[in-house]
Parts: C-alpha cells; structure tokens; sequence
C-alpha cells in the first residue's frame, strides 16, 4: 500500500510544495496548478476592474447633477463634519451600552416565551396563548409607536416607582419588541430538533427538563446563530430610535447641531459611524454562517 505523505515546505515556481521526500509532481498537476492560478488572477483583475469602472460612472453621475453643489454644501459639509465627529461618537457610547445590556435581556427574554410556547401538555395552554398573544402582538406593532407609547406614554400616567429616564424606558421599549422577534427564532430552533433526540433522551432517564436543557436547547441555539446575530445587527442600528424621548445618543447628537446650524452633515456622520459599527458584525455574521455551513455539510453539525 503506498502511504502519500502530507506536502510542506516551501512552493516551487510552479506553485506547488517542495517535498523532502524527492517527490516530483507531473506535468499535468503543474499545468492544472498554473491555470487554476491563471484563472484566479483573471476573475480578480475583471473584478477589480468592472468595480473601478462602476465607482466612476456612479462619481460622474453624481457630481455632474445640477443640484451637486447644494447638496455638497448641505450634507457633505467638511466643516460641520468635523463639528460633529466627536459629539455624535460621545453620543454612540449611550447606544452601544443599550446594545449590551437589552441585548443580553432579549436573549433571556425570548428564551423564556419560546420555552412557553413550545410547553406540552393542557395545564401550560394559557401560559402557551399568553406567549403566542405577546409575540403576535409586539411583531406587529411597529417599533417606532412601542417607543412613542412607551417613552411618553409611562411619564404621562405619573405613576410612583416608575422611572421616566427615557434611556431606561427606551430600552425597554427595544426589549419588548426584540424579544418577541427571538423567541421566534428560538421556537424555531427548538422545533426543528427532531423528536427522536428527546425521546432518546428520556430512554436514558433524563426528565423533560433535563432533556430540555441538556439536550434540545444546545442544538437549537447553536442551529439559530446565524439569525440571533442579524437581530443583534438590526437591535445595534435601532437604538438610536431611543432619541425621540429626549436621550443624547449618536442620533440626537447629530439632530442638535442640525437643528442649530441647518445643515445635514451631521446626519450623514451619524450613519457612517453607524456603518462602521454594523460592517464587523455583520461579516462575522457570514463568517460564522458559512462555517456551520461547512461543518453540516461534513456531518459535524447536528
């Protein structure tokens, strides 16, 4: 039986491993290694090429429309920019704090309503249809009216105990709506586990609650990463929602000096900063989908 041994070392001009072993790879192996690289430098210098392209013909249709110069003026302002920059990124503090702590709440929190709704038996049916009413109900409702209720609304009942800091009553608001968006993921996840894994479960001795946690849960959390990262994405983007009851974040930063100097521009670093912000999570979001990808197709993945 003839053993192949790993390659390594360094790559010969032809663009394979030199082995230690004398091993001398054909001459179609060398010319199938070199078209494969000819192509790969092809599609990368079409690629580039057509992006080049692309990004000049967007330039010249831009800056050759009539109303190119107002529109620099009022949203590409470098001045108000540089005005901006720093309080809107004082500001994105307040919204990345919001990002942690509601979005540790929602996962608890939709944990808990897919639990309830995924609860077998009768005696759990009004637990069940109290689950099933908040995530029908909070879907639906558009978040911007569940801030609007809930950050000016809560003051205006001046009930005791209750606190009236928009930031709280903000993410709140954020909590509600979010958490009926991932317990749907979570019951998804949960019943997309197969009924065999509980019943096998349970033939080892394991109680429901057992076979839940140790069981049923790990796979269905690990199967709905990939969505629970885009909600986390999208839940980054609206906390600057929380800006219309009055709390300083990036957005309000920037609608202050709006408002004080008539000109966009702070707008527009707001959302490049929010860009900024977003494009990391969300490459990791494909990152760690194309690699679940990867390891179901080998089997690694249940």
């Amino acid at each position: 039986m003839t053993v192949v041994k790993e390659e390594s070392g360094q790559e010969d001009p032809a663009g394979l491993p030199d082995r230690s072993d004398g091993y001398v790879p054909s001459k179609r192996r060398i010319d199938r290694e070199r078209y494969k690289r000819t192509r790969a430098r092809r599609a990368t210098s079409i690629a580039a090429l057509s992006t080049l392209v692309t990004g000049v013909v967007l330039y010249l249709v831009v800056v050759n429309a009539p109303g190119w110069p107002r529109t620099k003026e009022t949203f590409f302002n470098g001045r108000y920019a540089r005005e901006a920059f720093p309080k809107v990124l004082e500001g994105l503090w307040l919204n990345v704090r919001l990002l942690l702590i509601c979005g540790v709440a929602v996962l608890v929190l939709g944990m808990l309503i897919a639990i309830a709704r995924t609860l077998r038996g009768p005696v759990f049916f009004p637990l069940r249809a109290l689950a099933a009413a908040y995530t029908d109900f909070f879907r639906g409702l558009p978040l911007i009216i569940n801030l609007m209720i809930v950050v000016l609304g809560v003051p205006a009942l001046r009930l005791q105990g209750i606190t009236v800091d928009p930031v709280l009553l903000g993410g709140t608001a954020l909590t509600l709506t979010y958490s009926a968006y991932v317990a749907e993921v979570f019951r998804a996840g949960i019943e997309s586990v197969h009924p065999s894994q509980r019943a096998a479960a349970r033939s080892l001795g394991l109680t429901n609650r057992q076979a839940l946690r140790y069981v049923v849960l790990p796979q269905a959390v690990r199967r709905q990463v990939p969505p629970l990262l885009n909600d986390l994405v999208s839940l980054q983007k609206d906390t600057g929602l929380v800006s219309i009851g009055g709390a300083v974040d990036a957005v309000r930063a920037a609608d202050i000096i709006v408002g004080r100097s008539l000109n966009y521009t702070p707008y527009i670093v707001a959302g490049l900063i929010f860009v900024a912000l977003t494009i990391p999570m969300t490459r990791f979001t494909d990152w760690v989908t194309a690699r679940m990808d990867r390891q179901r197709a080998q089997g690694g993945t249940l």
